[in-house]
This record gives structure tokens, C-alpha cells and sequence, in this order.
């Protein structure tokens, strides 16, 4: 099995748009949920995690005048995206940075990329972190972001019971069966992660946890406003 980076899931990144949609649940739901929470009028807009490009092109439609600083781990994810948004005629507005936001959690200092942003946004990567890295990325969005701005965050979230567990595990391969899709073989398309910087194999935490977590760090609204079994977007105010 080929090695990838923790959140590239799929061997071969054109697999990953079709494959994440039928792997997870209501995934195109899930990113407009994040996009309802963000003001039209966003100007600067900071993006962790960027994979594909698929919640950038979101905002793009949403924001006519959002411009987009973009951080991924991944060299081919970033190309992938950079592509993806060029032939959209996006180009102008986006900035992708080959970094880890998880080295830009612990030292800033390394990675310039300003501050006053109006938003933050991440979809499926902040779970790759472990607790204590959570708290100190969420305290750094706080810090970057410009008052009232906007945080929000697509990602799978820790069962509080191994009830819960196995209730979301169903739900999500009862799921992917309904919609016709095949689960071994959208499966057999992933790759083998390893550790890349800051970020390791799914180090989930519960709805709870990441709430306190958001109050701790400084935003003054926290809140979910879209749930599905095992899969949560967190939406935080400073």
C-alpha cells in the first residue's frame, strides 16, 4: 500500500474528490454548513488543510472579493487544488503555502502569513493533531483572527461511548451501501499514512472536548451547527 501524508487518504489524489463523497456522508452538506456560517464579505480568509480545493472553490462562489491564504502539508494536494482553481479562473485570489499548520501552531515565527484575518476555515485535517496541539492551533487561530471573525471546522469527532461508536459505524457503511457505492473497493483505493510534522493517524476528540477547547482558547461564540453521527462542524466566534 502506498505511503501517504495523514489526510491524503487515497493513493492517488484524482481518486479523492469522488472517493471522500462516498466514504463520508453528506460531505458536500458538511463544507456548505462551514460556507452558510462565513459573511459574503469576507476579505481575507485563512484555509488550513486545503486538500483538493473543494472548500476553497466554495468560498470563491461565495465571496467575490475573499482572498484565500491556503496551507497543506502536501505538494501534490497543492497542485491538485492550484489546478483545480486556475481552470475555475480563481487564480488571483488564492495563495497555496506548502506548510504545516501545525508548525505554525508551536512556532509562528517560522511561517509569515500575516494576521486581521476576517475567517478561518479547515476541513478534515485539524483531526490529525493530538489534544494538546488542538488547544494551541485553536488559541492561534483566535489570535490571528479580527474581531467578530469567523472559525469554522468540518471533522470527524470521538464517539462519546463505544455504543456510540458502533451506532456512528453503521450508519456511515449503511450509508455508503445505500448510495450504491461498493465499500472494499472505494477502501482499496486509500493509502498507508505516516507521521508528517505535527499531524499522525485519526486522534479524534468529542464534541464536548473541542467546544471547551474553542472557549478556552478565546472566541466568545462556540457552537455546532451541523451533526451526523460521527461527523460535526464546529463554528467559533472571537
Amino acid at each position: 500500500m502506498q505511503q501517504i501524508f495523514p489526510g491524503e487518504v487515497f493513493a492517488d489524489t484524482a481518486d479523492f474528490d469522488d472517493g471522500i463523497r462516498q466514504l463520508l456522508p453528506r460531505y458536500d452538506e458538511m463544507l456548505e454548513v462551514i460556507i452558510r456560517c462565513l459573511p459574503t464579505t469576507a476579505g481575507r480568509i485563512l484555509e488550513l488543510g486545503c486538500g483538493t480545493g473543494e472548500l476553497t472553490m466554495k468560498i470563491c462562489q461565495r465571496c467575490p472579493d475573499a482572498e484565500i491564504v491556503a496551507l497543506d502539508y502536501s505538494p501534490r494536494m497543492l497542485k491538485f487544488a492550484g489546478d483545480k482553481i486556475t481552470d475555475a479562473g480563481y487564480q488571483e485570489r488564492w495563495t497555496g503555502i506548502q506548510a504545516d499548520f501545525g508548525e505554525w501552531a508551536e512556532n509562528p515565527q517560522n511561517l509569515d502569513i500575516g494576521s486581521e484575518f476576517d475567517a478561518c476555515v479547515s476541513s478534515l485535517a485539524i483531526h490529525h493533531l493530538d489534544d494538546s496541539m488542538k488547544l494551541k492551533l485553536f488559541q492561534r487561530i483566535a489570535g490571528t483572527l479580527s474581531l467578530g471573525g469567523y472559525f469554522g471546522n468540518a471533522d470527524p469527532i470521538l464517539a462519546e461511548s463505544p455504543t456510540l461508536a458502533a451506532v456512528y459505524q453503521t450508519a456511515r457503511e449503511e450509508w455508503t451501501t445505500q448510495q450504491g457505492n461498493d465499500l472494499a473497493q472505494v477502501r482499496a483505493k486509500r493509502g498507508s499514512s505516516t507521521q508528517q510534522g505535527y499531524s499522525s493517524q485519526d486522534q479524534l476528540a468529542t464534541v464536548d472536548t473541542q467546544l471547551q477547547m474553542l472557549t478556552k482558547s478565546g472566541f466568545q461564540t462556540v457552537a455546532v451547527p451541523w451533526k451526523y453521527y460521527n461527523l460535526a462542524v464546529f463554528a467559533a466566534w472571537v
